[in-house]
């Protein structure tokens, strides 16, 4: 949900002649109405809200999951996300002030973004709207403390969210927030409540003969593009305004669930430049054969009705919006003539969401997560089971290496290879956690994906001590690369596995941790 409509606290009614709350008593009922919504206990309700930073209840909607403080105003059942333009991502670059205002006196800000926005911005400045100023660096840090403290409030950018998406070619198209996993992007008004229709391909099942299967890549996306866009027209629609978006945009989110087993399987270290290119030539190829899919549906049911609105239709796909060349461009202008001739039958076709049931389900990695642990504790409702890395065991095994000693030791080290001597180098380097990864590799590799990603996808980042200082370094390139969302800040204190099984008696208490334990997260089960 996107509250930054929602007037500021000390707005003026004028019905009454007093003071607004502001948002935080509103966001207060939201969440006792999440906490209510369990489905009889079996799963906790979850709600994202989104806030614009230039709002002036921005530092106590940063504080609403904080452990100190009024409890009145804190809320513990909702996770909160920055809607951050780019003008103040330049303020924080310059150090430079920031205006926060009340979105009564600024309704229009809402609705705008990129050079718009940037000119309205400055003209409300100029004309002295704002409710106060604040230096752009000390927002921008409170928003990485959030983030070091919580895990939450995450960062998502609105400009690049907007100007990369296909449904803005239109003016008053404006896309107002991301979804609960930030891997949405979709436009929204009175009219139109955003639904997106989800898939994962995986992945990891596509290696084959010491290789990756293209071809047979191919095969799998054209199959699931034709069974999502089918859910759009037998599903059942709760309300008008969700039944008017799906059918006017017929929008479709197929992403990839695996990517660490095909890795793993290729012998590829996950910050690797192989890997890297590896995992860009997979996301163009789903690109392309979505789209390839679209435009073959458009030609037996019609394009999608607001297809004349779209940068497609004006020859702009994702990659050409990133300014990111592809591999084989006769294939590509085959496709942008096919595309020109007949439209598209969806608006919008790729988004990786998290997949943590699913890939438990399907047995590997979720969606592009690197792994977070060799060995970790999986929680569910019909028990705990302790589960292994089988690749690095087989490898183990093949080395001799497997052994009861080495089970202990891989328990001590909290699933790293790091520390355990005589694992050779190359396994080391091969089966590191995400703690142990370059969080700039996770970026980059996330940015080559994204040019060939309409939407979005969910992008978690790991540090095992974050610091104010390395918070702004990582957000900062993230936003330089041109990444529309960032999802959780994965810090290393909520990730310790269960040692109550070893055998020198040191034991520690179980704690669960969404990523390690997903069917406990409290927003992406």
């Amino acid at each position: 949900m996107a509250y930054s409509r929602i007037r500021s606290r000390g707005s003026l009614i004028r019905g009454t002649n007093g003071l607004s709350n502001g948002i935080v008593p509103w966001l207060k009922t939201l969440d006792s109405s999440v906490a209510a919504v369990n489905q009889g206990g079996r799963r906790k309700g979850a709600c994202c809200v989104y806030l614009e930073t230039w709002h002036a209840d921005i530092d106590e909607f940063l504080e609403l999951r904080e452990n100190t403080g009024d409890e009145a105003r804190r809320t513990y059942n909702l996770n909160i996300a920055n809607w951050v333009p780019d003008l103040f991502m330049q303020r924080v670059e310059n150090d430079w002030q920031w205006s926060l205002f009340d979105p009564k006196k600024v309704p229009h800000l809402v609705d705008l973004y990129g050079a718009d926005f940037e000119r309205a911005y400055v003209e409300a400045e100029e004309a002295g709207l704002y409710e106060r100023q604040v230096p752009a660096r000390h927002l921008y840090s409170k928003m990485m403390r959030t983030l070091a403290q919580t895990g939450n409030g995450w960062m998502t950018f609105k400009d690049t969210s907007n100007l990369r998406c296909n449904q803005t070619g239109a003016d008053g198209r404006v896309v107002h927030l991301s979804n609960l996993c930030t891997e949405i992007l979709e436009v929204t008004s009175a009219d139109e409540t955003a639904v997106c229709n989800l898939g994962s391909v995986n992945v990891g099942r596509l290696v084959r003969d010491g290789g990756f299967d293209f071809e047979r890549l191919g095969e799998v996306v054209r199959a699931a593009v034709r069974y999502l866009d089918r859910v759009i027209d037998i599903n059942f629609y709760p309300t008008g305004e969700a039944q008017n978006s799906n059918t006017a945009w017929r929008p479709v989110g197929l992403g990839l669930m695996g990517l660490q087993d095909v890795f793993f399987k290729l012998r590829l270290p996950f910050d690797s430049d192989e890997a890297r290119e590896l995992s860009r030539r997979i996301s163009e190829e789903i690109y392309y054969w979505a789209l390839s899919t679209s435009a073959d549906l458009a030609a037996e049911h019609g394009p999608h009705p607001n297809f004349a609105e779209t940068r497609a239709a004006a020859g702009k796909l994702q990659m050409d919006l990133w300014g990111v060349g592809v591999t084989d461009e006769a294939r590509w202008d085959a496709l942008r003539e096919r595309i020109a001739a007949g439209g598209l039958r969806n608006s919008l076709l790729i988004a990786i969401a998290p997949t943590a049931t699913i890939a438990s389900i399907a047995g590997c990695y979720e969606c592009i997560e690197p792994q977070v642990s060799n060995l970790f504790k999986r929680e569910t409702l019909s028990g705990e089971f302790l589960q292994i890395n089988h690749y690095l065991v087989r490898d183990l095994q093949e080395r001799g290496l497997w052994t009861g000693g080495m089970l202990e030791s891989l328990k001590r080290s909290q699933g790293s290879l790091a520390e355990i001597t005589g694992i050779p180098d190359e396994l080391k380097l091969l089966y590191r956690t995400a703690w142990e990864l370059p969080q700039r590799a996770l970026i980059d590799l996330a940015a080559d994906r994204g040019a060939f990603i309409d939407q979005s996808q969910s992008l978690n980042l790991f540090l095992e001590t974050p610091t104010i200082g390395k918070l702004s370094s990582m957000y900062a390139y993230a936003w330089r690369k041109g990444l529309k969302t960032t999802y959780y800040l994965r810090s290393r204190p909520a990730t310790r596995i269960n040692q109550a099984t070893l055998s020198n008696g040191n034991g520690a208490a179980a704690v669960t941790c969404s990523l390690e334990n997903p069917e406990t997260c409290e927003a992406c089960d």
